[in-house]
């Protein structure tokens, strides 16, 4: 069976795709099978093919497993929006439970690692009443939290490190990743306040790169760190 994570972020735009897809290059690079799914994306732009978001197909690419773009984006939102306001007003009704189901069909996979993206931070609703934190709770899923290095990481991944905890969910490990144009002033120090602060394993560094893909990032990543002696 899969050994699964949910990807979640300090904030919007700190780089959680990215660092995903890093994890999935790094693993196939060491043989391991994987799979992806972003089940809940808003912002998708229209196809011939219908709705499609860049994180999803960036995931999807960056797999092993060859798994159909409705499945490993199964909730498509076309407004760049929150995603409760933009399920609303496209008159979708998203619930955890329907997400979980998405989610448990790709855990299924006979994989090695399947990594599971939230949409946005760790509080994000879908819907009046729940959030992208109880789908991580109703998967049973461990987490993977991605900080984007720039001002005012420290006190996000901090309050978001908490806000995990007092949900009763296991971080699995932290990830530092350069999201802003250039490299964060003091960079270093910040890491180690973090490494200081955070009570779960670094599992990458990713610095700032000029050429930023994916695959260059996944020799800053701990693939082993993640899966442990247990993945194959």
């Amino acid at each position: 069976m899969a050994k699964s994570f949910f990807i979640t972020g300090t904030d919007t735009g700190v780089g959680k795709t990215f660092v995903a897809a890093a994890f999935l290059n790094a693993a196939g690079q060491q043989g391991y099978s994987t799979a992806a799914i972003k089940p809940l994306a808003a912002g998708c732009g229209m196809t011939e093919e219908g709705l499609r978001n860049d994180d999803a197909l960036l995931l999807q690419k960056a797999m092993t497993s060859r798994l159909p773009y409705q499945q490993v984006n199964p909730v498509t939102l076309e407004e760049p929006i929150a995603p409760h306001i933009a399920a609303a007003r496209a008159g979708k009704n998203v619930t955890v439970s329907r997400l979980a189901g998405f989610c448990r069909g790709v855990m299924m996979q006979p994989c090695d690692l399947v990594l599971v993206e939230g949409a946005g931070g760790w509080r994000v609703p879908v819907n009046s009443s729940e959030t992208l934190a109880d789908l991580a709770r109703e998967l049973g899923l461990g987490v993977v939290l991605v900080v984007g290095m720039r001002l005012g990481c420290i006190n996000h991944a901090l309050l978001t490190a908490e806000a995990i905890a007092r949900d009763g969910v296991a971080v699995a490990g932290w990830v530092a990743n350069s999201c802003a144009e250039q490299a964060m002033p003091y960079q270093r120090e910040n890491i180690q306040t973090l490494r200081q602060w955070l009570p779960f394993p670094c599992l990458g560094e990713i610095p700032f790169l000029l050429q930023r893909s994916p695959v260059a990032a996944a020799s800053f990543v701990d693939v082993g760190g993640l899966l442990g002696e247990t993945a194959r």
